[in-house]
């Protein structure tokens, strides 16, 4: 058993703490909304604690999934944060998505205090936090990886090491790059094949059986038949990590020309009012415009 801390308890990071628990560590747990970390005490046997710092006082590896750069940077440097609690030999493990270069920047703030520091994003939405069946690409020292590597297996199955800071970052933005760019693909495609008449059943089987098959369209689509739109990986969020890659491409001299239009989708769903619905929302948008809705 460690002494294991987590900090944010979203969507993501109350099942991810909730697995490290059922596996018999000792873990001290902190949310901004502090109604869900009582609840983790109550459902999981977690240790609540009041700040940040506290987590870091109780802790060896400290594990956080927040939602943005600045909230990570508050979490870990910020007046309460982790850094004011945290002993020479913690490590701090940051699974949110956040701007490559600053996680170097809170490295940096971290190492000249003893603290090491790893950068460990990670892939499978919901579901995947649920099952302990994430994908983390991991940036930063690998001696400190390799040391608390086995904390990770309660949460996920496939963990990539990616080089040195930032670099888990840079492998998931492009991840997620990827991904809304097929998601953009899948909007106006099945919008397209419904106005002209085509069976939506019938165009994804057609898909799947194709050059044009894509894990992502094949699981999302049935949620938009049915209409069901809850979130698992809410359009706010993934805006937010858009935002990041083209804030990475513009730091990197890299044109994004296609996620830029992705980006301006993401936002007119945000307009719309869809932000706390599930990325496949966003298929609404380009619906309402065409005049047709794609469902079973």
């Amino acid at each position: 058993m460690a002494n294991l801390g987590f900090l944010g308890l979203g969507l993501m990071g109350y099942p991810m703490a909730r697995n490290l628990l059922r596996a018999g560590h000792r873990v001290a747990v902190w949310s901004h909304t502090s109604e869900k970390a009582r609840r983790l005490v109550s459902e999981a046997g977690a240790q609540f604690c009041d700040t940040p710092r506290q987590v870091a006082e109780q802790a060896d590896c400290i594990f956080l999934c927040v939602g943005n750069t600045e909230m990570s940077r508050d979490v870990i440097l910020g007046d309460d944060g982790l850094i004011h609690g945290a002993k020479p030999g913690t490590v701090i493990a940051d699974a949110s998505t956040v701007s490559p270069s600053e996680s170097r920047a809170v490295g940096e703030a971290l190492k000249a205090k003893g603290v090491d520091f790893l950068d460990v994003p990670c892939t499978g939405s919901t579901p995947g936090a649920e099952g302990g069946t994430l994908t983390f690409m991991i940036g930063g020292d690998q001696t400190v990886y390799e040391k608390v590597k086995p904390y990770f297996d309660p949460m996920g199955k496939r963990l990539y090491y990616c080089g040195g800071p930032g670099m888990g970052l840079q492998a998931k933005l492009t991840q997620n790059l990827i991904l809304s760019n097929i998601l953009m693909a899948f909007n106006e495609g099945m919008v397209l094949a419904v106005k002209g008449g085509v069976d939506p059943k019938l165009m994804l089987d057609i898909l799947d059986n194709s050059a044009a098959k894509s894990g992502l369209i094949n699981y999302k689509a049935p949620f938009v038949f049915r209409r069901d739109f809850s979130a698992n990986f809410s359009v706010k969020w993934m805006d937010k990590d858009i935002g990041l890659m083209l804030d990475s491409g513009k730091e990197l001299g890299v044109p994004l020309f296609l996620t830029g239009l992705t980006r301006q989708l993401f936002q007119a769903a945000i307009a719309k009012g869809h932000e706390n619905e599930d990325i496949c929302s966003t298929i609404k948008v380009l619906e309402e415009m065409a005049g047709v809705e794609v469902q079973a």
